[in-house]
């Protein structure tokens, strides 16, 4: 991880170097020395970054390491800051000399100059360190490197799909038949599917759920995610969702019991299937019981994974409707690796065949264990000599301790080179058993830098073949595709996600802060809220002096303070990313000094307002990649300032008009000025009564809206017909003026 760390540092230095000159001036001498110096540390990275674990030695240089690259990074991002509010300090103050702007700009420069020495001499006493303490043996190879990997340009075969995973013979017709099974005593009953993490207990229920036949006979069905982080209110609402309708009010305001009842009452008259996947504690059950009514329509089913054969039989009317799943035996096993390994075929060598008891033994018969081993030897040669040496380093990972199947996960993460790493980690931030927005997550992944450039090709389609390639080690499972193939959703196994979150955590790389100790930690890079902690946590940051905070995700709901937003503003001044979920403004409007953030380059908010204002400030929001905003909310014609947007996503936004004084003083602001747009959901407006649409010629999405005949111009037109990197499925134009999420 720490590769990864100093491998995007570094470029970022370099974009600097180059679009930053005349803002370093004298300390640009220094400046590369520095990114000199990290790349010499990258390449000695490699080999060090999976040896860390197990040796302390290793451990505490790659630490080190790390933190002087984190300093580094604050110093330069703390420096572009002061230089940006010098800039608008003196913008106010036009009638002064250019020799006072000079002497304004000279203490920031030698306070850099410092401060970029002291890390130079500090990475330079680092490195003299493997000599010193017996570690120059490191050398620059590892088996992640990319001439390793299967090459991106590669033709991918079929991702054999989760339906494939789960080999267990019958395990499906009898899950099948336990739920059309009619109950005499009861007309709601319980099924269970019991078996340790790994087994593929949700792969067997969705296989079954999804079936037509199933389906057929239920009135209505619903399918939630429980997991350990049960909130009964969260529950009881996604299955109200998805059988019933409920308005705006109801969903934002009604508790537990009252939403309950109305659940409750609707299903006393159907015959339904729900199906709570990943239940921990029998208490989940009690809890919602009384919500599921005994005297709906006869037939009706409950239908629960979970890991505990004591949960299943306190829910479940006899052990007739339980299953349980069972490891898959030795030919199982191997038809199931095959596929994974051959992608989607079953075909194998003879010489690869006499490894078929070792790498059977491994995986002990579990799924999960068998299906990340095929997809981390998919990337490798299929040779008897490439395939032992990975077995070799299961053996090594597996005598440091852990349990079979992690160390095969462990051994599967660490084969990752540096940028599917970070990728694999983020995935960690979600909730447990949450079903993570693609799109959303490629966004993401930009924001945070984890996406290396290849020639010409987009960002956003690299970052979409790095889904692929976690898909292929099947690291991450596709949850659900769009009309057109391409992933929709994904989601990550639970013992994948507790990898990446511990991984996650002894890299310094992000702490979800459920998961903390008492004692907050006084460096934090990134920090995810899963509970509505939102207040406390920033109030803690700001104590704790975590002014190296770069990414807030917080998935809790609630209301952000004003105090809190002045902690972020004042305190917390580097962020990158800023993500917000159903979060109340006293009075509708985001902070006036939000603009402050100048190095923000992911802001979503998704809130339970009516109607929300940007501030004019947005503006200096210059590094801006992504603005997601899915509430009504008025947006300032500022926004086409922001030359770096490459997706603005406010379906039910609208863009204030410019005045004519203002495009006086000012000049003109349309959309034409964001070139580098890619995606683009807005309501209409004055905005599309040009031709600067037609502009966007790197527009893949379009997505309008609320337009009226008074655009309809033959500008617009012509305007649509120049954009000819959009994609037909991701073009669409409504009238409605009723404000509905897409």
């Amino acid at each position: 991880m720490a590769e990864g760390t100093v491998t995007f540092f570094a470029e970022k230095l370099s974009n600097l170097i180059l679009q930053e000159a005349s803002v370093f001036g004298e300390v640009e001498g220094q400046i590369k020395l520095l990114r000199n110096e990290l790349e010499w540390m990258r390449l000695f990275l490699r080999d060090a970054d999976s040896k860390r674990i197990y040796d302390e030695r290793f451990k505490l240089w790659v630490n080190q390491i790390r933190n002087a690259t984190h300093d580094a990074e604050d110093v330069i991002d703390e420096f572009i800051l002061n230089m940006d509010h010098r800039k608008r300090r003196l913008n106010t103050l036009k009638f002064l000399p250019t020799c006072v702007g000079m002497v304004d700009k000279l203490p920031f420069i030698h306070e850099l100059d410092s401060r970029v020495k002291d890390i130079n001499a500090m990475i330079r006493a680092i490195m003299a360190n493997r000599s010193k303490y017996g570690l120059e043996a490191l050398t620059a190879s590892s088996s992640s490197t990319a001439d390793q990997a299967v090459s991106h340009k590669e033709k991918r075969a079929p991702v054999v799909e989760e339906s494939d995973v789960v080999e267990i013979i019958d395990g499906a017709k009898k899950v099948k038949q336990m739920l059309m099974m009619k109950v005499e005593t009861s007309k709601r009953s319980v099924v269970s599917i019991v078996g340790m993490g790994g087994l593929g207990k949700t792969t067997l229920a969705k296989n079954v759920y999804n079936q037509r036949d199933v389906q057929g006979p239920f009135d209505c069905k619903a399918w939630v995610y429980v997991s350990q982080e049960f909130r009964e209110r969260e529950i009881l609402l996604a299955i109200a969702l998805q059988v019933m309708s409920l308005s705006d009010a109801e969903k934002r305001e009604m508790g537990e019991t009252e939403l309950g009842q109305k659940l409750c009452g609707y299903l006393k008259e159907k015959k339904y299937l729900v199906v709570m996947d990943d239940v921990w504690s029998s208490e989940v059950w009690s809890r919602l019981q009384p919500y599921f009514p005994e005297e709906a329509k006869d037939g009706s089913k409950v239908l629960i994974t979970t890991r505990n054969k004591e949960i299943a039989l306190h829910a479940t009317y006899s052990e007739a409707f339980i299953y349980e799943l069972r490891l898959m035996n030795p030919d199982e096993s191997w038809r199931l690796f095959l596929k994974k390994a051959f992608r989607g075929t079953a075909t194998t060598t003879p010489e690869l065949e006499e490894l078929r008891e070792k790498i059977v033994t491994k995986c002990k018969g579990l799924p999960l264990a068998i299906v990340v081993l095929g997809g981390l030897l998919s990337t490798k040669e299929k040779t008897k000599q490439s395939w032992e040496k990975v077995l070799a380093s299961i053996e090594w990972h597996l005598d440091q301790g852990p349990e079979s199947c992690m160390g095969i996960l462990a051994l599967s993460y660490n084969d990752l080179p540096y940028y599917l790493k970070s990728c694999f980690l983020y995935c960690g931030i979600f909730p447990e058993d949450s079903e993570i927005d693609a799109w959303q997550l490629i966004k993401l992944w930009l924001a945070e830098g984890f996406i290396q450039r290849r020639g010409k090709e987009r960002l956003e389609d690299i970052a979409e073949d790095y889904m692929h390639q976690l898909i292929h080690r099947s690291l991450i499972q596709v949850a659900d595709r769009r009309v057109d193939g391409r992933v929709k959703s994904c989601r990550m196994h639970d013992l994948l996600r507790d990898l990446a979150v511990s991984e996650a955590k002894d890299a310094k790389f992000f702490e979800v802060h459920e998961n903390m100790d008492s004692t907050f930690p006084i460096s934090i890079r990134r920090l995810v809220i899963h509970q509505n902690l939102i207040n406390h946590v920033i109030s803690q940051c700001f104590h704790n002096s975590s002014s190296g905070l770069r990414s807030l995700v917080s998935f809790s709901t609630g209301t952000i303070r004003k105090k809190s937003w002045g902690y972020l503003q004042e305190h917390i001044k580097l962020l990158t990313v800023l993500k917000l979920r159903e979060e109340r403004f006293g009075r509708h409007m985001l902070p006036r000094d939000i603009g402050q953030l100048i190095h923000l380059k992911f802001l979503c908010i998704n809130g339970s307002f009516d109607k929300l204002k940007l501030p004019s400030s947005m503006d200096r929001l210059v590094n801006l990649q992504s603005l997601d905003l899915h509430n009504v909310c008025n947006i300032p014609h500022s926004i086409w300032k922001l030359k770096k947007l490459r997706h603005l996503e406010c379906p039910v936004s609208k863009v204030s008009s410019q005045s004519q004084i203002n495009k006086c003083v000012n000049g003109y602001l349309g959309v034409e000025q964001l070139t580098n747009l890619q995606t683009l959901a807005l309501e209409g407006g004055s905005w599309l009564e040009r031709d600067g649409l037609g502009k966007l010629t790197q527009l893949r999405s379009l997505a309008l809206r609320d337009w009226t005949p008074s655009y309809l111009k033959t500008e617009f037109f012509e305007s649509i017909a120049k954009l000819t990197a959009l994609e037909p499925s991701f073009c669409h134009f409504r009238r409605s003026i009723q404000r509905k999420h897409w």
